[in-house]
């Protein structure tokens, strides 16, 4: 008696089963052979700092980056002179400063908490009249940032002699001036920049003060 043969039929649902289970596992090994995804880039507008600030938080230098003009963006932070490290003096502000061309953000905190400062567009310098550019500006967080900018009524910017560090004038006022020893200063509203008292009175004492190049 011839052996019997039997005829095995895989049946439709047995076929999509098996289908389906290899195309589940051809998208696993696609998804694992799949780069992970590229870390979204950084903020262009955040500039990259050579050590950190003790005066700027993140948020402060981000909102200032803001108001930099264009020649500025992208470029690192060097922290050419602080008064932690440097010691208040001007004379040494000015000495740091020696073969500097670029342009220069001064950031202030006083002995209230209050932070504000200036952006020059050149490095700070001994000079017998006042230099800088209409991109010079006068800034304070009180808490909110306040950016004045200048108003076109004059170009005193920013004038420094042995004894006294003044940006912005107008009616023998200052927007914002520091004394020789960098540790005491003040701020009163002036033509150049039509500014708000920078600090929360006229004259105050610096805590600390730090002075970046951007360039």
């Amino acid at each position: 008696m011839r052996g019997l043969r039997w005829l095995y039929t895989r049946l439709p649902t047995q076929v999509e089963d098996t289908l389906s289970g290899e195309e589940a596992n051809e998208e696993e090994e696609e998804e694992e052979a799949a780069p992970d995804p590229a870390a979204a880039p950084e903020d262009p507008m955040v500039p990259q700092l050579t050590e950190a600030s003790q005066v700027l938080s993140a948020s402060d230098i981000r909102q200032l980056s803001f108001h930099f003009p264009p020649r500025v963006t992208g470029h690192p932070w060097s922290l050419v002179f602080c008064t932690s490290r440097d010691g208040f003096s001007l004379q040494s502000l000015y000495r740091r400063m020696e073969g500097c061309s670029g342009p220069v953000l001064l950031a202030l905190r006083d002995q209230d908490g209050q932070i504000f400062g200036a952006f020059s567009s050149s490095a700070i310098q001994l000079s017998k009249g006042f230099y800088g550019t209409g991109e010079t500006f006068l800034f304070s967080f009180s808490p909110q940032l306040k950016v004045f900018k200048w108003t076109g009524s004059n170009s005193f910017f920013v004038k420094g002699d042995l004894d006294l560090l003044m940006m912005g004038s107008g009616r023998g006022r200052f927007g914002l001036w520091l004394d020789g020893d960098l540790f005491h200063g003040g701020s009163s509203p002036c033509a150049t920049f039509n500014n708000e008292v920078l600090a929360r009175r006229e004259q105050f004492c610096v805590q600390e003060l730090e002075a970046w190049l951007l360039s």
